[in-house]
């Protein structure tokens, strides 16, 4: 199993395509999932990447964190373990 990244500040327009672009450059995406609000649909300005290993999802924090993408920077962090509700 790879590893999966918290990514912060999205632009809120932000398709989970173009996100799969811009982690694409570092190493196989295995899956993108930006969170949205279920009520109106909106993205909440956050979602997960998965990044196929664990050296490329290394190298997506080191090279990425910080980087504007769609016109913002965005934060990137190891995803913790989700807590059972």
């Amino acid at each position: 199993m790879g590893k999966r990244l918290f990514v912060g500040s999205l632009p809120y327009k932000l398709t989970e395509d173009e996100m799969k672009d811009f982690f694409a450059q570092i190493g196989e995406v295995v899956s993108v999932r930006i969170i949205t609000d279920r009520d109106t649909g909106r993205s909440k300005g956050f979602g997960f990447v998965e990044m196929a290993d664990d050296a490329a999802g290394d190298k997506a924090i080191a090279e990425l964190n910080g980087k504007e993408l769609g016109g913002r920077p965005i934060t990137i962090s190891e995803a913790k373990p989700q807590q059972p509700r």
